[in-house]
């Protein structure tokens, strides 16, 4: 069911842009993009970007999602630290994407370090909120449970608030990854010489509207395939949890 629309959306499309509805230099064609992407994957001029812009993702997303994740269970468990330091990463969560690069060019110049703190920082925040939110909602009579049958703080994290905020943690990891793939293009704007982002913007300083829209579109497809791994990674355990 969820091809559907797409599909349709996608013929529109292409019908439009054949007939001259939907001018070729404002809006490619479906056809002239997929044309695009396979020249460029033929050349090799596609598969740098493409590695570059992931693993910059990938190791972003460890260290923000690894941050986020111990940050929301230290806030989610003790309400005395979350009251210390939940209202000064909320007002942080709040400062746009593009206000944190010139600090962090600043600070760490337009090497490695930059690109990946930034998307680390986009990843840390929805983690960090999901998971200490979570945490929080957990049913007090599961805690009550586990103080009658005379369990340490130590079992009831591990047998009860972990198999309970386990479904909420997968959710906060497919949020983190999201916002990671969007400051990615952020990051690659500041000083990259490679990586989808700094193809785009490349695209667009000389006007080939096609590339940009395959990039677009390759941003599309990288962003659903992770999700897809985290997501299905989080429902084989949860099966595995349940037998």
């Amino acid at each position: 069911m969820g091809w559907i629309l797409p599909i349709i959306i996608i013929v529109f499309w292409q019908i439009s842009s054949l007939k001259g509805f939907i001018p070729s230099d404002w809006l490619p064609s479906p056809f002239e993009i997929v044309q695009t992407i396979y020249l460029m994957a033929i050349t090799g001029e596609l598969w740098g970007h493409v590695l570059i812009t992931l693993l910059r993702v990938v190791i972003g997303f460890l260290i923000g999602a690894t941050a986020g994740t111990l940050a929301g269970a230290i806030t989610g468990y003790s309400q005395t630290i979350r009251n210390l330091l939940d209202p000064l990463l909320q007002s942080l969560r709040n400062i746009p994407s593009m206000a944190w690069v010139p600090l962090f060019l600043l600070w760490f110049g337009i090497f490695e370090e930059s690109k990946i703190i930034l998307i680390a920082t986009g990843v840390f925040f929805p983690v960090y909120l999901t998971l200490s939110t979570g945490i929080e909602q957990v049913d007090k009579k599961l805690i009550e449970v586990g103080e009658v049958f005379s369990l340490s703080p130590k079992q009831q994290i591990t047998r009860i608030i972990m198999p309970a905020v386990f479904p909420t943690w997968i959710t906060a990891l497919r949020n983190g990854l999201g916002l990671g793939w969007m400051f990615v293009v952020a990051a690659e704007l500041m000083g990259a010489s490679q990586g989808l982002g700094f193809l785009m913007y490349d695209a667009q300083q000389t006007s080939r509207a096609n590339v940009i829209i395959a990039c677009i579109v390759l941003f599309a497809i990288l962003g659903k395939l992770s999700d897809w791994i985290i997501a299905s990674t989080g429902r084989y355990i949860l099966r595995y949890q349940r037998t």
